[in-house]
């Protein structure tokens, strides 16, 4: 926990000087990026924990190849314990079925017909990493913005814990969300669409980010997208499914109902309403939000000639106010968001990528023989009292800005 805290403040020092510096000379941006390399790959020798997803996932592609569905089967079920491996027979949640979606499921049954093994999931994650980094060079080259600014990606200590470190299917979403934002950005319509939906298949998060694509991809792009989605699925559909028209989607609505953490908004609004309907709410809340930066921000015009203006923090925005609302916020959540922190309009999210890490006070419990359950209360209250203190001094700091500028006389 000690280390963690260090490098998450040595990361916010960081920041401070890479949105301050106009530009880097082109070796300390090598610099930077080699140590990244080199601490990923510190954290990659490192077995993941028994609580970690990763045993899930190397589960789910091995009934997949076994012919058998992740969303039906269940791991603690007798009658499956003939197919466990050594390192799925202790996976966490063994009496639910896989929550993920199809486009995760894919993804699963591809790496362990390569290799069983969480090793070669968390090497398969790192490459992704590398790829979100070669993507937001070229975006940088392209909206001629300084290319330094990868750093504030490559540098998050979130990265080499969760994706290096136990290993979460998050940065493979991440990766076809960053391609179809830079896709947006060359007006590769259909590939927008497309990578936007592998990405909501993988996580569905992002849907919240459909606003944004509004009269910039076409609408046989959306059906595109839409239908990729849905060939997804195919492979998955069970006897309820053509028999009551039901998509499967394995534990996620216990997801929804019973599983909580670190997620404070959701837990004083449960006191008044459904776990359903709050669920709803953070997804009104992530496509209004959406909505109204795709209304209000430079660079979204419908007008092909104003594209170059094009805007990189919106879609970290709609995802973290979804967040905010959900009934669960581990910290690899906040991996979706870290591609697109490269201005200081983000602040408060970078801080949030910080502020989460005394969550992981959870897994320092778990390693001393403790049960999981809820936070301890002192963890929330830093995290997001952190959160809302810097939001305070930002507002603060706005409004004396535009009273001292209206207070000027005009020339």
């Amino acid at each position: 926990m000690a280390w963690l805290t260090l490098a998450g403040i040595a990361y916010l020092l960081a920041i401070r000087e890479v949105f301050a510096t106009p530009k880097f000379p082109r070796r300390v941006l090598l610099i930077g990026l080699i140590l990244a390399v080199v601490w990923n790959i510190a954290f990659l020798r490192l077995s993941p924990g028994p609580d970690d997803d990763i045993h899930r996932y190397v589960w789910d592609g091995r009934l997949q190849r076994l012919g058998y569905n992740p969303y039906l089967v269940v791991p603690s079920d007798p009658a499956a314990k003939g197919l466990h491996t050594a390192e799925t027979r202790n996976l966490n949640n063994p009496d639910l079925p896989s929550p993920y979606p199809p486009g995760a499921q894919v993804f699963f049954r591809a790496m362990t017909a390569i290799q069983e093994s969480t090793l070669a999931f968390k090497v398969a994650f790192a490459f992704c990493e590398f790829a979100i980094v070669f993507v937001l060079l070229d975006v940088l080259r392209y909206t001629r913005q300084a290319e330094h600014l990868v750093l504030a990606f490559a540098w998050n200590p979130l990265l080499a814990i969760e994706v290096a470190g136990s290993g979460h299917i998050d940065i493979v979403g991440t990766l076809l969300l960053v391609v179809s934002a830079a896709a947006l950005l060359r007006r590769w319509r259909a590939a927008a669409a497309i990578a936007l939906g592998l990405a909501i298949a993988v996580k569905l998060l992002p849907v919240v980010l459909v606003p944004l694509y509004w009269k910039r991809v076409r609408i046989r792009d959306a059906g595109l997208g839409a239908g990729v989605v849905g060939l997804l699925y195919v492979p998955f559909l069970n006897r309820s499914f053509f028999n009551q028209g039901r998509i499967p989607i394995g534990s996620l609505g216990t997801y929804v109902n019973s599983f909580r953490f670190n997620g404070p908004v959701f837990a004083a609004l449960a006191r008044v309403a459904s776990p359903q309907l709050l669920a709803g709410l953070a997804v009104l809340a992530g496509l209004a939000t959406a909505t109204w930066l795709r209304r209000a921000g430079p660079g979204w015009s419908s007008d092909p000639s104003s594209w170059e203006q094009f805007a990189w923090d919106p879609f970290a925005w709609p995802m973290a106010v979804s967040l905010l609302f959900a009934p669960v916020v581990f910290p690899w959540y906040l991996v979706w968001l870290l591609p697109f922190l490269t201005s200081a309009s983000t602040l408060l999210i970078i801080l949030w990528t910080v502020s989460i890490i005394p969550c992981y006070v959870m897994w320092h419990l778990r390693t001393l023989g403790r049960p999981w359950g809820a936070l301890p209360g002192w963890v929330m209250l830093l995290e997001y009292g952190c959160l809302a203190i810097a939001a305070a001094i930002i507002a603060w700091r706005r409004i004396t800005q535009t009273s001292y500028e209206s207070g000027k006389p005009s020339r």
